[in-house]
């Protein structure tokens, strides 16, 4: 008898994954589909970053890397913090992972335990919430909306707050909708948690070079709580570095230990040339990488516009990440091109089938009223998939 464990049985599969696995399989059998479900900058790394990681293979840097990642990359990853987020971490306070995934799930396995309530606010990246139930925590969901512009309360926060409560997620810029916290915004929530001194934060701040309007603000910047958040980065998004699969966190330093002893009993350290050719990224002055901005940026008003003028997408602009994520609950309950609409999966779904466009089901982000649209894509992509779109729909 085949009996999985139920563990792994308690794991959704991820949604983006899926449905790019699905469009695969379309292309496979000869469909034109355009691919907008994937997180994936189109450009590629920086010659700078290539170039210091053929140096580090030309002066043989092959061995084992160090679990928690290389000294020098440590301190590199430190003045970065100074430099763009004022904050000041110790090279042993940072952590260096296989991608800022695996960054998320050391934490979450570091400080949650069976029973433990994790706060997420939605919509959240997908991968999230199965990190909680994996390790027998309670993911608690504080619902918002594209009117809020899917930013949570200090009193939604406060509501959702039990004696159970071990933690919070943020993600800002965020994914799936582009939204960016303000500093303002983030200190009044610092002073709901203020009162509850034994739960934590993570900020997530993935996104934090890809932004539009404003600026960022990381939640460790705020003095009352340095000491309680874990702040986790990486060079996959604004690098376009996805395949090199170097993240990091800097942290208290009893958690970043932590998650050393939790990494070296899985993949222990990092790839040791792509750990070398982070040094370049993470020294880079942001302004290195301000062309890729700038053409996101270009595609989003595109996308916006296009998107703007087909009935029944109601949309926010975002201010950050390169996903625009439209509400279209309009569309529940119709009949379209012989397919019965309940919800963002059959919607998606419907886009992918009858239009040959893969996005992504808002349910997987915890706000099942819309679908993710990636535009980190070509304009001639974007502009021939929300055509199809628009005619499908019309």
């Amino acid at each position: 008898m085949k009996k999985l464990s139920k563990r792994v049985n308690s794991i959704p599969v991820s949604q983006t994954l899926a449905m790019a696995a699905k469009a695969r399989e379309l292309k496979s059998e000869g469909k034109d589909i355009i691919g907008l479900s994937l997180g994936e900058p189109d450009f590629n790394t920086p010659d700078f970053i290539k170039e210091a990681a053929i140096k580090a293979i030309n002066d043989n840097y092959n061995s084992y890397t160090p679990v928690d990642g290389y000294q020098d990359l440590k301190e590199a990853i430190c003045r970065k913090f100074e430099r763009d987020n004022q904050i000041k971490y110790t090279p042993n306070q940072i952590v260096v992972s296989t991608g800022a995934k695996q960054s998320l799930a050391n934490v979450i396995s570091a400080l949650v335990d069976v029973g433990d309530e994790v706060i997420l606010p939605a919509p959240f990246w997908v991968s999230y919430e199965a990190m909680v139930l994996l390790n027998e925590g309670v993911p608690m969901i504080i619902e918002t909306n594209i009117d809020s512009d899917f930013k949570i309360t200090p009193e939604q926060l406060e509501a959702a707050i039990t004696p159970k409560t071990k933690l919070i997620v943020f993600n800002s810029p965020n994914n799936p909708s582009g939204s960016i916290y303000t500093e303002a915004e983030f200190r009044a929530i610092a002073k709901v948690l203020e009162k509850y001194p034994d739960i934590y934060v993570i900020s997530d701040e993935i996104y934090e070079h890809i932004i539009y309007e404003g600026k960022t603000f990381s939640f460790a910047a705020i003095d009352s709580m340095f000491d309680r958040t874990i702040t986790v980065n990486g060079v996959a998004k604004a690098f376009a570095m996805t395949g090199w699969r170097i993240g990091y966190i800097g942290a208290p330093e009893w958690i970043a230990k932590a998650c050393t002893k939790m990494q070296g009993q899985s993949t222990s350290g990092a790839n040791c040339i792509a750990q070398k050719a982070t040094i370049a990224a993470v020294d880079a002055d942001p302004s290195k990488i301000k062309y890729m901005v700038d053409e996101f940026e270009r595609r989003r008003e595109i996308i916006y516009n296009l998107l703007s003028e087909i009935d029944g997408f109601k949309l926010n602009m975002p201010k950050g990440a390169f996903y625009i994520f439209p509400d279209v609950s309009s569309y529940f309950g119709k009949t379209i091109a012989g397919h019965k609409i309940e919800n963002a999966s059959d919607f998606s779904m419907l886009l992918l089938q009858e239009a040959n466009v893969a996005t992504v089901t808002g349910d997987a982000f915890g706000t099942p009223s819309c679908i993710r649209i990636s535009y980190a894509a070509s304009e001639e992509n974007i502009r021939e998939a929300i055509a199809r779109i628009k005619k499908l729909l019309s």
